[in-house]
């Protein structure tokens, strides 16, 4: 008998983004692709039944599992629909204090503030940890069609082009560690200084309450916890981490009256979480907890560490070509 393996991938986005730092979305028509390739290729498995059958279950020869961290809106309306074409499963983790929200969410507040065409203030001032601070745009604060459609395929990881993705880094470095009062202060602070509205784009809106319930009717997809309000778990106390856990299980099972059994750290890195935070999720009921790395789900993963990869926009021919390597026997 070979040894079960299966590969567990992270979506967030399907949607067509203008601009995507982080690699987060992924077009209608790529998911679509995507999904036909698992469908022929693979055994599409429900996350909650992979976690559940560890160290136990028999064979299954390229089991996929497929997961969405961040809850935004376009889980529902674009990918619901294609999952349910192809028939595939899905698990959705939702950062429950987000839900319903009118603004973006924070990385994209920063997307929208600094990557798009516009013009700012010259000077950004902002009180942090009781200090001043301040950046200078300079001739940047004019950032001129021209300039966007120049740099709008920037990623993040990459050289900053000018001083808008710069300044978009810095900020985001800033915000990306703290506990989530401080964290809106700045980000109150920077949205004013911006002229900006809290109203979210319609591209990147969050889901509301009706809509995450809605994510659940017909049984394909579950929901799983994303915390409360996606914070770097490992950088709070274990008095705030076990709040961000219980509470953000607490309200999703208000929401569907069922039992929420897995969870998706934020950010998913190895250095965003501890064995505190392990043990506080085993302590609420969770089953499993997702993050992010390379490599298959086999019989001695940890339950509580499934490694998951990340898919961005691949076209058809790059997402069989990297299928066929994770896969690899």
């Amino acid at each position: 008998m070979t040894t079960a393996r299966t590969l567990i991938l992270c979506y967030h986005r399907v949607s067509d983004a203008p601009t995507d730092p982080w690699s987060l979305a992924v077009t209608p028509k790529n998911f679509a692709d995507q999904l036909e390739l698992l469908r022929e290729r693979c055994t599409p498995t429900p996350l909650r039944d992979l976690s559940r059958t560890l160290g136990d279950a028999p064979a299954t020869r390229r089991g996929v599992v497929v997961t969405f961290d961040d809850g935004y809106a376009d889980n529902l309306h674009n990918a619901k629909p294609l999952l349910e074409r192809y028939e595939i499963p899905a698990t959705v983790f939702v950062p429950t204090g987000y839900v319903g929200q009118a603004s973006e969410l924070w990385w994209d507040e920063l997307d929208r503030i600094f990557l798009q065409a516009g013009r700012l203030p010259a000077k950004l001032r902002l009180k942090v940890d009781g200090e001043a601070r301040e950046w200078n745009l300079d001739g940047a604060a004019h950032y001129p069609e021209e300039a966007f459609r120049q740099h709008h395929a920037w990623r993040a990881w990459e050289e900053p082009p000018a001083p808008r993705q710069a300044l978009y880094l810095d900020l985001y470095g800033l915000l990306r560690g703290r506990a989530a009062g401080e964290r809106q202060r700045l980000l109150e602070q920077i949205v004013a200084w911006a002229g900006g509205s809290a109203a979210a784009r319609p591209t990147h809106r969050v889901l509301t309450r009706q809509e995450a319930a809605g994510l659940e009717y017909g049984e394909l997809i579950q929901l799983g916890a994303h915390s409360v309000y996606h914070p770097v778990l490992s950088a709070l106390p274990v008095t705030s981490q076990r709040r961000e856990i219980e509470d953000s299980k607490a309200w999703l099972e208000d929401l569907l009256e069922h039992p929420v059994t897995t969870f998706s750290y934020p950010f998913g890195q190895p250095s965003d979480y501890t064995a505190e935070t392990i043990a506080l999720i085993r302590k609420a009921g969770f089953e499993c907890a997702c993050a992010l790395g390379e490599g298959l789900v086999g019989p001695t993963t940890d339950p509580f560490r499934l490694p998951r990869v990340q898919v961005p926009d691949w076209p058809r021919d790059e997402f069989e070509k990297r299928l066929t390597e994770w896969l690899a026997d």
